[in-house]
């Protein structure tokens, strides 16, 4: 923890001597993007890290969006009717230009991204969640209609997500808009004030930047920055290194996965009994208190309890007997699986002294059982690779899915085969038997070492007293500065 603190101060010196003094409090909202520079990028081309994903939901909207409490409202649709089916989703759009005389935005043109988001080409990560869509029509110039192939009761938080905002040449339609580069990041002008209301409020405009943990956190700990966004457990330590005080770290209730997936089914690993023995070693407790701020909830399931009304996701045996006793089966299982030597294990991690941290954690838990576990870059070969991902929606398919086989080495056609079904199932009844039905294949394969559900965390200003942790970790520009504190 000292070096993190010596870390901090070093930066935070170098801060002072380019930025001179704090900034006015009247002045723009400074937001930094753990990640790199904001930028426009395409979610069908490229992964948004923080900064340009909050660049996008800024300056772009899909038809719906999050309110500061990760609830579902309008967004470019000024209403929308759901049939009693749960089919079929009407959208009506209201009244907006593109940006610079570009002229209305059209059902086609919305349209024809959702389509883009969907086709067999996108990079899109919603891109499997969207295979629950059978068709989008333009009914017309101002209302589409999207067909699904079963119900889906959350799929308007799909739709609220930067990934699907609707763009053209680069640009959106608001609320906010790209002034200029300025001081490092990108200066955002604020939505116009609405002349109908009593007295009419015209917001600061905002900064955002894109940069790493350890200057985010620097800059926030001079008073130099409003909001800190997009932190994770691999770099929680440096948001504690200093001490902020208890209303300035927050944590986002998210959920999504944590944890170790194998990267392929060859060699000792092959069998799910090891892979199983791997997973019980692991002294989730342990892990929990090596991050006491992000208070983590552990997890030995795939499927976090409760996720579309699954109240009892599918638990290896083990999960029932005490630490020792798993160890002492996962010793067993393990052993002269490594040849004339101990079980050498690769795994992938990013950088982050958390991801440090939690890799001496497994270094231990697994030496315990005869297993040597090295750490090796993202990118390069790897029995195991760490995902550290929110979950868009409350959708049990999108955990189940990282598994399926055109996703992972590892995977069971038994669970493939549910999985299909799930996504045309006629009631939810009906989809929520066959996603128990795969997660009980995926948990028998052990394709993954589940640890906890994600931390996110963001270091807030008193300022912003609009800002509310909430189930997705998206906080939208607009309401930093309004709302109860």
């Amino acid at each position: 923890m000292r070096t993190h603190t010596l870390l901090l101060a070093a930066l935070a010196a170098g801060l002072m001597l380019t930025a001179g003094c704090r900034r006015e409090a009247s002045g723009p909202v400074v937001v930094s993007g753990i990640g790199g520079p904001a930028r426009m990028a395409n979610p069908n081309r490229d992964p948004l890290d923080t900064p340009s994903a909050f660049l996008l939901q800024s300056v772009a909207e899909g038809l719906v969006r999050f309110d500061a409490g990760g609830d579902v409202e309008p967004g470019l649709a000024q209403s929308w009717i759901v049939s009693n089916d749960g089919l079929r989703y009407t959208f009506r759009l209201a009244r907006a230009d593109w940006p610079g005389g570009g002229g209305r935005i059209t059902a086609e043109q919305v349209v024809a991204r959702l389509k883009a988001a969907a086709a067999p080409g996108s990079r899109n990560p919603l891109k499997p969640a969207l295979g629950a869509i059978d068709e989008i029509d333009v009914m017309t110039e101002e209302v589409l209609e999207i067909s699904l192939k079963s119900p889906r009761p959350n799929f308007l938080q799909l739709l609220a997500q930067p990934e699907l905002a609707i763009v053209r040449a680069d640009r959106g339609a608001g609320p906010y808009r790209i002034l200029r580069a300025e001081s490092g990041g990108l200066l955002l002008g604020p939505p116009q004030p609405d002349e109908d209301a009593p007295s009419p409020v015209t917001d600061p405009p905002l900064l955002l930047r894109g940069e790493p943990a350890a200057a985010a956190a620097a800059r926030f700990d001079l008073g130099l920055t409003d909001l800190v966004l997009g932190g994770s457990v691999g770099d929680l330590p440096l948001a504690t290194a200093t001490g902020p005080a208890a209303r300035t770290l927050v944590f986002d209730p998210v959920g999504g996965l944590f944890g170790l997936a194998f990267a392929g089914g060859d060699g000792p690993l092959a069998k799910p009994e090891a892979r199983q023995a791997l997973a019980m070693a692991i002294d989730r407790d342990a892990l929990a208190a090596a991050f006491p701020a992000a208070r983590m909830q552990m997890r030995e399931t795939l499927l976090p309890a409760g996720v579309e009304g699954i109240s009892a996701p599918a638990a290896p045996a083990w999960t029932a007997s005490p630490l020792p006793a798993r160890r002492a089966l996962a010793a067993r299982t393990l052993a002269g699986a490594g040849g004339s030597g101990r079980l050498r294990v690769s795994v992938a991690l990013p950088e982050g002294p958390g991801y440090e941290l939690l890799l001496a954690l497994l270094r231990r838990d697994w030496a315990a059982v005869g297993v040597t576990a090295v750490r090796v870059a993202p990118g390069q070969p790897a029995d195991l690779r760490l995902v550290d991902e929110v979950a868009p929606a409350s959708l049990a398919s999108w955990y189940l899915r990282h598994f399926a086989c055109e996703a992972s080495r590892i995977c069971d056609p038994a669970a493939d085969a549910a999985l299909e079904a799930a996504r045309t199932a006629p009631t939810q009844d009906a989809r929520r038997a066959f996603l128990i039905q795969a997660d009980g294949s995926l948990a028998a394969v052990a394709p993954f070492i589940p640890l906890a559900a994600p931390v996110r965390w963001s270091l807030v200003s008193p300022r912003l007293i609009g800002f509310r942790p909430n189930l997705f970790g998206r906080h939208p520009a607009g309401e930093l500065l309004h709302g109860q504190p």
